[in-house]
């Protein structure tokens, strides 16, 4: 069965040994980031903080931050299993098969979808405790690094609804706390979050927010998937649980919030207001530029009683957000491979913090296959974002980066195999003359074809013959070594 909330997913980590609680006294500024980005470098465990100075709440954090916990998190045994099962779904019998029985074959798996959808409840543990005074003051917001410019809520599940179509959306964007009831809305102008706004916005319109922190631990990964529009984040969070998400209508909005969250942000955003956000130490390890962005004021803040504040930092990798987007990475691997099938495996390394660049093998078949692939990543949703692509044939295993370079340093001509174009950059991109737009760069390391204008020899790589491979293998521990 599901996790019905995170109180149970921390009960599980600690009976694994998955967490560590810590009852000593310590600051929400930069104190616990110190600790948490040394438990981080050493994939350590989840850490609880019960004595956070000046607030009640405990905090959790790190609590994703190994592949084993990304995992038990979405409770399978490995993180290509949710690919896996997206695959089947989407295997559907031909929809264009008008006969009975072309219809009959697909309503087992159209009902299963239907046993995903979110299910509204009266009344939540979420809201055991209604405060329409509210006052941020009383959360253990983190400072996370010296130069940020405040305190920032890390890991909210920031609900808005489209105002035309009225579809909900759930996003994980940063809220810079201004004062005890507004923080910065940290809307990247790509996100659905912020065409949502803009829409409001172009009416004159004040816009509703509400902001969930905790839920089970599927529906806090499900804000930070990279879903189309028109799939909601938490039909999704029930498809990876198995079971649909209870959700409960706000007390002083008219959005739905998760009923099992453990602390709910209630509020609006003004049209055409603004403040300065930012700087924030980056999930890129560089503080990220203050801008001018949107102001949430807050209503209401409700909570359960024994409420957990959950929360992440970012910063140079590997932190807790990698083995984030590295699930996102596998699951959605094969919805990539249903557009592309030419593409066998990718890999999205920790070092390019999965915006700067994707390493892709596939089955080469004719001149110019890589920079089909190429172009088709970057005119792809979110991974229009990415830096640099790199194309390699399908016997190299890109999850094994030392295999991967060796075969770009070797296989590229650069003249040949360098392709330059121009587009949308994510936010965070420091690096670009202008922001949010610069160039990209594609890297074909494939084996050239001679239409490619290569018609020299390729030379064979150095591989050992199988029958002494077997016989070596077979007389290790003779030669004195152990398995």
């Amino acid at each position: 069965m599901a996790y019905k909330n995170l109180k149970e997913f921390i009960k599980l980590l600690e009976t694994e040994g998955l967490l560590t609680r810590i009852t000593a006294e310590v600051s929400s500024e930069l104190e616990i980031t110190e600790i948490t980005d040394r438990i981080s470098k050493e994939v350590g465990p989840a850490l609880l903080f019960e004595n956070v100075k000046e607030s009640e709440f405990p905090v959790l954090i790190n609590a994703f931050g190994s592949y084993e916990r990304m995992e038990a998190a979405l409770e399978v045994e490995d993180l290509d299993d949710i690919g896996a099962r997206i695959e089947e779904l989407f295997d559907l019998p031909n929809l264009k098969d008008k006969s009975l029985l072309g219809k009959l074959k697909t309503l087992p798996k159209l009902k299963e979808i239907s046993n995903y959808f979110p299910k509204t409840v009266r009344k939540a543990p979420c809201q055991e405790v209604v405060d329409k005074d509210p006052s941020l003051d009383e959360l253990p917001v983190l400072k996370c690094w010296p130069q940020d410019g405040g305190k920032f809520i890390t890991l909210p599940l920031v609900f808005t609804k489209d105002p035309e179509t009225d579809i909900p959306n759930v996003g994980m964007y940063r809220l810079h706390v201004y004062d005890e009831q507004t923080t910065g809305m940290h809307w990247h102008m790509h996100k659905d979050g912020a065409d949502n706004y803009r829409s409001y916005e172009d009416e004159g319109e004040r816009m509703e927010v509400a902001v969930a922190l905790g839920g089970d631990p599927a529906t806090i990964y499900s804000a930070t998937a990279p879903l189309p529009k028109q799939i909601g984040e938490m039909l999704f969070a029930g498809f990876l649980r198995k079971e649909p998400v209870e959700m409960v209508k706000a007390k002083t909005v008219d959005i739905k919030v998760p009923a099992e969250a453990e602390i709910v942000i209630e509020g609006y955003v003004e049209p055409g207001e603004r403040r300065r956000e930012g700087p924030f130490g980056d999930h890129t390890g560089y503080y990220s530029l203050a801008d001018d962005y949107p102001v949430f004021h807050i209503t209401c803040i409700t909570h359960r009683k024994d409420a957990v504040y959950p929360t992440t930092i970012v910063g140079k990798p590997p932190m807790e957000d990698c083995y984030m987007a590295k699930a996102t990475e596998r699951i959605f691997l094969p919805l990539l491979k249903m557009q592309l099938p030419e593409i066998v495996d990718m890999n999205l390394p920790l070092e390019g913090v999965f915006h700067n660049c994707a390493i892709i093998s596939i089955d080469k078949q004719y001149p110019g296959h890589a920079q089909k692939i190429m172009n088709a990543v970057w005119g792809l949703g979110q991974m229009m974002f990415t830096k640099i692509v790199i194309v390699v044939d399908k016997d190299v295993d890109v999850q094994n980066i030392s295999e991967t370079a060796w075969k770009v340093f070797n296989n590229i001509d650069p003249d040949r195999d360098l392709t330059v174009m121009k587009g949308p950059l994510d936010i965070l991109d420091h690096s670009s003359s202008v922001a949010n737009f610069g160039s990209k760069l594609g890297i074909d390391a494939t084996k050239p074809l001679p239409g490619e204008g290569h018609n020299r020899e390729w030379p064979d790589e150095i591989v050992m013959n199988q029958e002494i491979k077997d016989l070596v293998d077979q007389r290790w521990e003779e030669y004195g070594f152990e398995d």
